[in-house]
């Protein structure tokens, strides 16, 4: 079940020169199942990533931020391959799982001819189970041989786990008369919360960006993407957002977001890791609701964030919204229990969609229950609360709580 979220279609994305994707079946937990996929990169490309904020992060991510510490302008340590296997996080595996990342590494770095350091391995699936590095060495020949330019609906197929549709996106724009592209995948249907997500998400262009724009540039599309969303609260292992930039574009380098070009290629960036993040939260594990949470008038962003996930996170909240219950004072204790210091709730207010059902911190006396069970039943809800504290705002994503949920992943193992 998804909540208005369809399968793309493959001919709608988009190559991006100087990236190919292969993907093989490498039987790294379940046989005849697309699980390893490869990210191959031209020469000369520039990447960066942004991790789980999780202390006890899964050992790919360990050896990731390892290995883009390494790079430089020396083209034998530019980053030129990933490999990404699902069904087995190698998370929470001592030092057998960081031994066994490496070893992923090393062997596609034979395969490539290049140095490990210049390859970096993602892993999402079961946590506390060993990798079966040897079915994944196997499976890479195959992932080779099948990469192509084209493959990025495929590669979204191949990086799924609890997924029920792949995810993916692409978009085009004009820089000084030439055609850029970006083309973007991610995964991740539970154990969603941000810092980021049990997600996986690559984002690629060709854009002649400066290499030392892209750090920054990750953390900030993340900031307002995939730190954004939230389905269940837990934050995983092995979250991991990668933007990868090949300069093949013929325009003039970008080193500075204020230009015209600047801006409008960041646009566009953020608009493709903004469609990938809420495509997550749509495909959230049982989810029937895909619900916006817009907190206004807050002192500052960070309190303001503080109250949405409060709401987002709440379970009684979550499971009002699935049952279409107007119990609404689920959200003004959310509120209260933020954290947020000297909060006046005399001066709060909440609106569902274009229904206002609190003023002043009481409930609006125009406001009638079948009015607020309207605006419940729709797939889709936007929640605005106001704090009368200030002019900051900040947004959340999330969706409901049902029944599918609790199935979904009791039975996630077997």
């Amino acid at each position: 079940m998804t909540v208005n979220l369809q399968a793309p279609n493959p001919a709608n994305i988009l190559a991006v020169p100087g990236v190919r994707l292969g993907i093989a079946e490498a039987g790294v937990r379940k046989v005849g199942r697309k699980d390893l996929t490869v990210i191959l990169l031209d020469e000369g490309s520039a990447v960066a990533g942004v991790f789980t904020q999780n202390r006890y992060c899964a050992a790919p991510v360990q050896v990731c931020r390892e290995h883009l510490k390494q790079v430089t302008s020396a083209v034998d340590s530019q980053i030129r391959a990933l490999v990404i296997n699902t069904g087995n996080a190698n998370a929470g595996t001592g030092a057998k799982g960081l031994a066994d990342a490496r070893a992923t590494a090393d062997a596609l770095a034979g395969l490539l001819n290049i140095k490990a350091q210049q390859v970096l391995p993602f892993s999402t699936g079961v946590i506390m189970e060993n990798l079966p590095v040897d079915r994944i060495v196997a499976g890479m020949p195959a992932a080779l041989a099948d990469a192509q330019a084209a493959h990025w609906a495929k590669a979204a197929e191949g990086i799924m786990t609890t997924d029920t549709v792949p995810k993916a996106f692409s978009q085009q724009v004009v820089l000084s008369g030439q055609t850029v592209t970006i083309t973007g995948i991610s995964k991740g249907a539970g154990m969603i919360r941000p810092n980021m997500a049990t997600m996986l998400g690559f984002l690629a262009t060709d854009a002649n960006i400066d290499p030392a724009l892209l750090p920054a540039l990750a953390t900030d599309l993340a900031n307002a993407s995939f730190n954004r969303i939230t389905i269940d609260g837990d934050t995983s292992t092995n979250d991991s957002f990668m933007v990868m930039a090949t300069r093949k574009a013929n325009h003039a380098v970008i080193s500075d977001w204020q230009t015209a070009d600047g801006q409008t290629l960041r646009a566009a960036l953020l608009s493709v890791a903004q469609h990938l993040a809420h495509a997550i939260v749509r495909d959230g594990e049982g989810a029937t609701k895909f619900i916006t949470i817009r907190v206004e008038g807050g002192k500052t962003s960070e309190e303001c964030r503080l109250a949405a996930y409060a709401i987002a996170h709440s379970p009684l909240v979550k499971t009002a919204f699935f049952a279409s219950d107007p119990n609404l004072g689920r959200i003004l204790a959310a509120v209260g229990y933020a954290g947020i210091q000297d909060l006046d709730q005399d001066l709060i207010g909440l609106h569902l969609d274009d229904v206002c059902v609190v003023k002043n911190g009481g409930r609006n006396p125009d406001y009638q229950e079948a009015d607020g069970q309207r605006v419940m039943k729709q797939s889709e809800i936007t929640i605005r609360v106001h704090l009368g504290r200030g002019n900051a705002v900040d947004t959340v994503w999330t969706c409901d709580l049902s029944h599918d949920y609790v199935s979904i992943n009791a039975d996630y193992r077997s």
